[in-house]
C-alpha cells in the first residue's frame, strides 16, 4: 500500500508538461505502446483490488481522483498517436475501454448506496466521478469512426455495464452507444445479429446481479426509439429488438423479484416465463441454465415428477449418436466430455428415478422402452436389457396394485394491480398433492399473500376490481375433462389404468354452477335447473413442468334442465358400472360403499331421484313444447332404463348377511317395477344398434361408459351390430327373464324363520362366499344344475377365448338375445361389456367354479329342459320373496 501511496502522490503531483515531457522520452511508438498497455492493466488491478480497507473512504477518493486525471491525459496521447488507421492499435484500445469501465462501476463510486450524509460529503468534495469518465467513454466511442466494428460484440457487455448505472444522466449519454453499434453492424453485415445475442447474454448476468430497474428500461426504449427515427432502413429492425429487451428485461426484473421471496411458486413461475422466452428465440444455453435452475427448485419442494419433466426438456435437445456435446448443452455438473449418448442415458435413468418417485409410471415405462431399444437394437447390451425389463415389470405391477389417489385441481384468479406483473389478472389451473383439500391449499395460497383479500364469487369479476390498487384470490375446485384415447375405444380397460387417464394429461376443465330460469316448482326442482358452465384451456397439459398453468383460453356455455339430467344419469350409471367391476374383481373389499350408492339412487332421500324426470320431461306439455329435444329425451329414457338393469346385477354381484335387509328391500323396489310409468324397466326386442355417445356435452367418452374389465363374449360380438342383424347364431343368445307382475299371486310364502335358524339363502351365501362367486346364489337351484354343469364346463381360459361352449346347440330355437332385448327404445342404448345381464335364477350358472365376471359360461336349454327351467324359475321367484311378508 505504501508503493501506492509514493506513486498516488507522484502522479498528483504533476502537471499537463510533466505529462508531456515524459511521453516525449519514449524513442518509439512500440514502446509507448508498451506503457500505456501497462498502466491501463495496472490501474484496473488496484480499483478491481483496492490495497486500502474498504472503509478508507478518503484514500480511495484520492487515488480515484488521480487516476481519473491519469486516464485521461494517455486518452488524448491515444487520440494524437494511435488513432489513424494506419496506427490503430486495437488492443491498447480495447484496454483503455475496459479499464474505464472498471473504474466507472466500481464500488467506492456507487453513491446511491451510500447514506444520505455521506453522499452528500463525497459529491460536494469529490464530484461524481463517474459522470466525467462516462463522457470520456462516449466521446472516445464516436471518434474511432470504422474501427468501431472491431469491438462489437467484444465491447457490448461492457458498456451495457456502464448503462445499467443508476444515474439518469449517464444513462442519457452512454445508451445511444448502442444504437450506434448497430448502426455500425448492419452497415456491414446488413443486421446486428451479434450485438442482439450479446446483449441479451450480458442483460441475463447483470440483472440478475443486481443492476437494471424499470426506468433503464423505459430510458432504454424511448432512446433507441427517438435514434430509430432518423433512420427508417433500421427503425423496423431497431423496434423489434426493442420489444424484445423489454419483454426480456420485463421477466428479469420479476425474476430477481421473487428470488428473495419465500414463496418458491413464484421463483418457479418466473423461471418458467424466462425459460419459454429462450425458448422462442433460440438461446440455447441461457434455456438449459434455466432448466436446471427450475429442476432444483422441484427438488426442493419433493416435486418428482415436475423435476421429471423439467429434465426431459434437455434431453430433447440431445441425440442418439456419439456425436460431442457442445459446450452449451454440458450443464449438468459433468467434468468430462460426453457424447450425446452418453449424456442421454444419464439423464433418462435420472429422469426415470423422478417419475417413480412421482408414481408416475406410465412416463417411466415410456423411456425405458426407448432406453430397451437403444440397448436390443442399437449398442447391443443385454445385460442392461434385462436390467431394464425387470425396471419395467416392477413399474406394470405397481400400476395394477399400488393405490395412486386422483389429485384434485383448483382454479386461482388473482385480481387487481398489487400483483406482480406475471400474476396481475390472470387465472391459473393448480394440481393439487395428494389429499390436498382447497381449504387447506386456499390457506397456504393466502399465506403467500397476507394482504390479499379472498373473493366469495366463482364468476370473473369486473374492470373495477382488476384496476383496483390491491389484491383479489380466487379459489375454486375444477373438473379436469378426460380426452378420449383411441387405443382405449371398445377395448376393456381395468380400473387402475383408465382412472390414471381422468385426472393426468389434462388440459381442460369444467365449472358447473346451478341457476333458476323460469318458474320454479317447489317439489320438482329439476325442472328449471340450469347448468352455466365454465370451461378453462391450460397452455400446456397437467402434470409438466409447473404443478400449474396459465388459462390461455375461457368459454362458457348454458347446459338445460333434459341436458342435465342425462349428464347425471351418465354418470351415475358410469359410477355403478366401476364400482361393480371393482367387486367383482376383488370380493374383499366392503360392500358399504355400493350399498350406499344402490340406496341412494332407488331410495333417494334428496331431489326424489329419477322419478322426478317423469314428472319433469316426460309429460304431453314438454313434448309438445319442446319438438327439438326428442332425440334427447329418448337418450335419458335409455339411461333411465338401463340404470334399471344396471341395479339388480348390483345386488347380485354382492350381498352379506349384514346388508340382508337393506339388499331385500332395494330388490323388491327395482324387480317390483317401481319407476316412472313411461320408463319401461327392461327392454322389449328391438333394433340392435351401437350406442351413441358422441354427444360431447356428456362430458363423458365412448370408452368410459364401457367396462374396463374383460368383455364377456356376447358383448363383443354386439358391440358393432347392425339394426336388427343378429351377428352370432341363435344358440349364442339367452333369455333374460321378466319379473312377475306386483298383482300376480305367488304360492304360498312360508313364515321368515327365526333370527337362530338357518336359511338355505344364507348357508349357500356362506359357502358361495367360500369359493369367492359373485352373483347371488339360490340353494335349490344348485341340485338342479350341478350335473349340467359338470357335463358342459369348460376350462375358464377356453370359455373365453372360443365359442365352442357357444355353439354345440345350433339347433336351439331362435330366441333374441339379450343386447336385441335391451335395445328397445332407440339407437343409443349403452352397452355395458362388464358383463352380461342375467337374472340370478338361470340354471347352470351357480357352480363353485365360476368366474368371478357375471355370465362369462351361457348355458342354452334345449326343447327338452323347457319344463324344468319353469319349474326352476317358479322355485326362484317363490323362494326369493319369501321375506317380502
Amino acid at each position: 500500500s505504501h508503493f501506492v501511496a509514493c506513486m498516488t502522490a507522484i502522479l498528483h503531483q504533476m502537471g499537463d508538461q510533466h505529462y508531456s515531457f515524459y511521453i516525449e522520452t519514449f524513442q518509439s511508438s512500440s514502446e509507448l505502446v508498451d506503457f500505456l498497455m501497462e498502466t491501463f492493466i495496472m490501474f484496473k488491478d488496484l480499483i478491481g483490488k483496492n490495497v486500502y480497507p474498504s472503509d478508507w473512504m478518503a484514500m480511495s477518493m484520492v487515488q480515484n481522483r488521480v487516476f481519473l486525471r491519469a486516464i485521461n491525459k494517455f486518452a488524448e496521447i491515444m487520440n494524437q498517436k494511435f488513432l489513424e488507421h494506419t496506427n490503430f492499435e486495437f488492443q491498447l484500445w480495447n484496454n483503455y475501454f475496459h479499464l474505464a469501465v472498471a473504474f466507472i462501476t466500481q464500488d467506492s463510486l456507487q453513491l446511491e448506496q451510500f447514506s444520505h450524509a455521506k453522499y452528500n460529503k463525497i459529491l460536494n468534495k469529490y464530484g461524481d466521478m463517474r459522470r466525467l469518465i462516462g463522457f470520456s467513454i462516449r466521446d472516445m466511442w464516436y471518434k474511432l469512426g470504422q474501427n468501431k466494428i472491431c469491438f462489437i460484440p467484444g465491447m457490448v457487455g461492457p458498456i451495457l455495464e456502464m448503462t445499467l448505472i443508476p444515474e439518469a444522466e449517464l444513462r442519457k449519454a452512454t445508451i445511444p452507444i448502442f444504437f450506434d453499434m448497430m448502426l455500425c453492424e448492419y452497415q456491414k453485415s446488413g443486421d446486428f445479429k451479434k450485438f442482439e445475442n450479446e446483449i441479451i447474454l450480458k442483460l441475463d448476468h447483470e440483472v440478475e446481479g443486481g443492476r437494471g430497474d424499470e426506468q433503464y428500461m423505459q430510458l432504454l426504449e424511448s432512446i433507441l426509439m427517438e435514434c430509430a427515427a432518423e433512420h427508417l432502413t433500421i427503425a423496423k429492425s431497431v423496434a423489434n429488438f426493442v420489444n424484445l429487451v423489454k419483454g426480456l428485461l420485463e421477466k428479469l426484473l420479476d425474476y430477481r423479484g421473487v428470488m428473495t421471496d419465500e414463496s418458491k411458486d413464484n421463483r418457479m413461475s418466473c423461471t418458467v416465463n424466462l425459460l419459454n422466452f429462450y425458448k422462442d428465440n433460440n438461446r440455447e444455453e441461457m434455456y438449459i441454465r434455466y432448466l436446471y435452475k427450475l429442476r432444483d427448485l422441484h427438488l426442493d419442494c419433493d416435486n418428482y415428477t415436475e423435476a421429471a419433466y423439467t429434465l426431459l426438456l434437455h434431453t430433447w435437445l440431445l441425440k442418439w449418436s456419439d456425436e460431442q456435446c457442445a459446450s452449451q448443452v454440458m450443464q449438468t455438473g459433468q467434468q468430462h466430455p460426453q457424447t450425446h449418448r452418453q449424456l442421454k442415458e444419464t439423464l433418462y435413468e435420472i429422469i426415470i428415478g423422478y417419475f417413480d418417485k412421482g408414481k408416475m409410471w406410465e412416463e417411466a415405462i415410456s423411456l425405458c422402452k426407448e432406453l430397451a431399444e437403444q440397448y436390443e437394437m442399437e449398442i447391443f447390451d443385454y445385460e442392461l436389457l434385462s436390467q431394464n425389463l425387470v425396471q419395467q415389470a416392477k413399474f406394470y405391477e405397481n400400476i395394477m396394485k399400488i393405490l395412486r389417489p386422483k389429485p384434485d385441481y383448483f382454479a386461482v384468479g388473482y385480481y387487481g394491480q398489487g400483483f406482480p406483473t406475471f400474476l396481475r389478472n390472470k387465472v391459473f389451473i393448480y394440481r393439487g398433492k395428494e389429499y390436498e383439500r382447497r381449504e387447506d391449499f386456499q390457506m397456504q395460497l393466502m399465506s403467500q399473500f397476507p394482504n390479499a383479500e379472498k373473493m366469495n364469487t366463482t364468476s370473473a369479476p369486473g374492470d373495477d376490481v382488476k384496476n383496483a390498487p390491491g389484491q383479489y384470490i380466487q379459489c375454486f375446485t375444477v373438473q379436469p375433462v378426460l380426452d378420449e384415447h383411441p387405443r382405449f375405444k371398445n377395448k376393456p380397460v381395468p380400473d387402475q389404468i383408465i382412472n390414471f387417464y381422468k385426472s393426468n394429461y389434462v388440459q381442460r376443465f369444467h365449472y358447473s354452477r346451478p341457476v333458476r330460469r323460469g318458474t320454479v316448482d317447489p317439489e320438482n326442482e329439476f325442472a328449471s335447473m340450469w347448468i352455466e358452465r365454465t370451461s378453462f384451456v391450460t397452455a400446456y397439459k397437467l402434470p409438466g413442468i409447473l404443478r400449474w398453468f396459465e388459462v390461455v383460453h375461457m368459454s362458457q356455455t348454458t347446459i338445460s334442465p333434459l341436458e342435465n339430467a342425462i349428464e347425471t344419469m351418465s354418470t351415475a350409471n358410469e359410477k355403478i358400472l366401476m364400482m361393480i367391476n371393482q367387486y367383482q374383481s376383488d370380493e374383499s373389499l366392503p360392500i358399504n360403499p355400493l350399498s350406499m350408492l344402490l340406496n341412494g339412487i332407488v331410495d333417494p332421500a334428496v331431489m326424489g331421484g329419477f322419478a322426478k324426470y317423469e314428472k319433469a320431461f316426460f309429460t304431453e306439455d314438454y313434448t309438445r313444447d319442446h319438438p327439438e329435444d326428442q332425440d334427447k329425451l329418448s337418450r335419458l329414457k335409455d339411461l333411465i332404463a338401463w340404470q334399471g338393469q344396471l341395479l339388480p346385477a348390483g345386488l347380485k354381484s354382492r350381498v352379506t348377511s349384514t346388508r340382508l335387509p337393506s339388499h331385500i328391500r332395494t330388490s323388491h323396489r327395482v324387480r317390483s317395477g317401481e319407476v316412472p310409468s313411461t320408463l319401461p324397466m327392461l327392454p322389449a326386442p328391438g333394433c340392435r344398434r351401437q350406442p351413441d355417445f358422441e354427444d360431447r356435452r356428456v362430458g363423458r367418452p365412448r370408452s368410459m361408459l364401457r367396462s374396463y374389465r374383460q368383455m364377456s363374449i356376447i358383448s363383443m360380438a354386439s358391440m358393432n351390430s347392425d339394426c336388427s342383424t343378429p351377428s352370432k347364431t341363435t344358440s349364442e343368445s339367452f333369455d333374460l327373464e321378466l319379473p312377475p307382475p306386483r298383482a300376480q299371486k305367488a304360492e304360498p310364502v312360508e313364515p321368515i324363520s327365526p333370527p337362530g335358524s338357518t336359511l338355505p339363502e344364507v348357508k349357500l351365501r356362506r359357502s358361495k362366499k367360500r369359493a369367492k362367486r359373485s352373483s347371488v346364489v339360490f340353494a335349490d337351484e344348485k341340485a338342479a344344475a350341478e350335473s349340467d354343469l359338470k357335463r358342459r364346463r369348460s376350462p375358464r381360459k377356453h370359455e373365453f377365448m372360443s365359442d365352442t361352449n357357444l355353439s354345440e346347440h345350433a339347433a336351439v330355437p331362435p330366441r333374441a338375445s339379450v343386447l336385441s332385448q335391451m335395445s328397445f327404445a332407440s339407437q343409443s342404448m349403452p352397452i355395458i361389456p362388464a358383463f352380461t345381464l342375467s337374472v340370478a335364477a338361470v340354471p347352470g350358472t351357480e357352480d363353485g367354479s365360476r368366474s368371478p365376471r357375471l355370465s362369462q359360461t351361457f348355458l342354452p336349454f334345449s326343447d327338452g329342459d323347457k319344463h324344468d327351467k319353469k319349474t326352476l324359475k317358479r322355485k326362484k321367484v317363490n323362494q326369493f320373496f319369501k321375506t317380502m311378508v
